[in-house]
Order: structure tokens, then C-alpha cells, then sequence
């Protein structure tokens, strides 16, 4: 059975960090795409970051809003996928999940919630 549980979500600052991360039992996240989304209040999910399975170079995407601020890896040891969002803004608040995908079907977390204060 694949599970995926965030963690790390909290209120945080403007301007302040925050690191979630993602740790998965039942797949091996390594041979995996895992995606960050999140979801803001009466706004739809939206891809945050990407990072593709060891195997294909672990190539990594970001979502315009976020370049530059939050860094996507994995701890293949830990069978983990993390987040580092740094210089958070009021507009990064909401529900963090990650995502991946095995034999067709899409898993997610249950979420992390993050609050950014102005």
C-alpha cells in the first residue's frame, strides 16, 4: 500500500523558511517523478516543483512564482522527497501536497499546511 505523508508545515513570517518534507512507504520514491502542490483558499492545486526519478537525472521544474525561493530534493535513504521554500510570501500560504504516480495511479499526501503572516 503507497502512502505519502507531509510534514513540516507551520506559520512562518514573510520573509522566513520553511522545509517540508515527504516520506513514503510502499514505493520506492527514488524510481519516481514526486511533485509539490499546493492549494490556496477558493484556488485551484497548482504544481509548485518537480523532480524526476533518479534514473532520468533527476531533473527538476519550478513553478515560475517560486524559482529562486524553493529548492525540491530527495533523500534517497530515507526514501523522502523535501521541500525548501525560503522568502516565503503571504501568496505561498495554503496546502502543501506531494504527488507522484505509479502503474497510472496518482497518490497523495494528506497535506501540510502553510501560513504565511505579512
Amino acid at each position: 500500500q503507497v502512502r505519502l505523508v507531509e510534514s513540516g508545515g507551520g506559520l512562518v513570517q514573510a520573509g522566513g523558511s520553511l522545509t517540508l518534507s515527504c516520506a513514503a512507504s510502499g514505493i520506492i520514491m527514488s524510481s519516481r517523478t514526486v511533485g509539490w502542490y499546493r492549494q490556496a483558499p477558493g484556488k485551484q492545486r497548482e504544481l509548485v516543483a518537480t523532480i524526476t526519478s533518479v534514473a532520468s537525472g533527476n531533473r527538476i521544474n519550478y513553478a515560475d512564482s517560486v524559482k529562486g525561493r524553493f529548492t525540491i530534493s530527495r533523500d534517497n535513504a530515507k526514501n523522502a522527497v523535501y521541500l525548501q521554500m525560503n522568502s516565503l510570501k503571504p501568496e505561498d500560504a495554503g496546502v502543501y501536497y506531494c504527488n507522484t504516480n505509479l502503474f497510472g495511479a496518482d497518490f497523495w499526501g494528506q497535506g501540510a499546511q502553510v501560513t504565511v503572516s505579512s
